[in-house]
């Protein structure tokens, strides 16, 4: 029997999260996405537009350049909460099993998420992950690719009380957070397809992806 994709991992993880989460959390969720999807604040880039280079230091410590590793070829770029979030597990999952298409159409996944690197490290030794993860803890890139948004009180109330404190496990002072976003980048760093949701729920699914990257 073949694994669920990642649609359905998803809507199976939405209706745990709906049947384990207390009401007011709910509310709270469904109110930050609702502002977020009117208010047009970190809609992302769309395609067309010119993907900005940046420096960012991988799981590793190592700088990785976009610029650099696009002369090498396309780039699958892919902005995610963090390794606390099962949502963005699950997409990374999803993502690390269509890697080997990717790579055969001599492209390249990379990841950004605000968390220092050494919880990238946990994550990437975790999930077993084989493509870069790239560490934006003040979310200086995030933003220049029109996704950064300030994580609104009453959500951070409700994650420091389940003990997630974003601003400690990002090692910066802000609660920032990136709407989640995926970007096929052409060599010329055009940004050819652009998926960006509010809703952290969802995601760009592998077959997408894939499908995207032939027209490259």
């Amino acid at each position: 029997m073949s694994n669920p994709n990642l649609t359905e991992q998803l809507e199976a993880a939405v209706r745990q999260f709906k049947a384990d989460s207390p009401m007011e959390a709910q509310i709270q969720i469904g109110q930050m996405i609702e502002e977020l999807q009117k208010s047009g604040v970190a809609s992302g880039k769309q395609a067309g537009e010119k993907a900005a280079d940046f420096r960012l230091t991988n799981a590793l410590g190592r700088e990785v350049i976009l610029y650099d590793e696009l002369a090498k070829g396309p780039v699958v770029l892919v902005f995610y909460r963090g390794g606390w979030c099962p949502f963005c597990n699950m997409q990374l999952r999803a993502y690390q099993q269509i890697l080997p298409e990717i790579q055969a159409m001599g492209a390249q996944l990379i990841a950004i998420s605000p968390q220092q690197p050494d919880h990238s490290l946990s994550l990437q030794e975790k999930e077993g992950l084989e493509f870069q993860v790239l560490s934006d803890p003040n979310g200086v890139v995030t933003a220049k690719y029109d996704l950064l948004f300030d994580v609104p009180a009453g959500v951070q109330a409700l994650m420091e009380g389940i003990g997630l404190d974003l601003a400690e496990y990002n090692n910066t002072s802000k609660w920032v957070l990136p709407v989640p976003a995926t970007f096929m980048i052409d060599e010329n760093a055009v940004i050819r397809s652009s998926y960006v949701n509010p809703n952290f729920m969802q995601h760009q699914s592998p077959e997408d992806i894939l499908r995207e990257l032939k027209k490259l």
